[in-house]
């Protein structure tokens, strides 16, 4: 007897790709995604009952922005719109992640181990 497998959302965003909240007022551009939630219960029940995301979703960790400052936010697929301002990152951690910017994205580095 074959057991169904839960089917794992498809990003809809992609790693060096420029982002902005629907809601709140910060962008930033993304440098890991989680297919679905993988943050702490303690993280997801801050969030208001009434604007809490679905687990079930990918989730997104950016180097974010706003007008007073930078940080890392964790960001559900549903609040996610693309920005279009063609404005760069200034998050300080950019160019530890990415190389160059073209058409709105930035390009991942990759780091060599040895």
């Amino acid at each position: 007897m074959r057991r169904k497998s839960a089917k794992i959302p498809k990003a809809k965003f992609k790693i060096g790709q420029i982002v902005k909240h629907r809601i709140h007022s910060f962008r930033g551009v993304i440098f890991d995604v989680d297919p679905v939630f993988a943050n702490t219960e303690e993280w997801w029940l801050s969030i208001p009952e009434d604007r809490r995301p679905r687990k079930d979703q990918p989730y997104y960790h950016l180097l974010a922005e706003n007008s007073e400052t930078e940080y890392i936010a964790y960001v559900s697929e549903q609040n996610l719109r693309p920005d279009e301002t063609g404005n760069p990152v200034r998050h300080p951690q950019v160019k530890e992640l990415f190389s160059k910017r073209s058409r709105g994205a930035y390009q991942a580095r990759f780091l060599q181990l040895h």
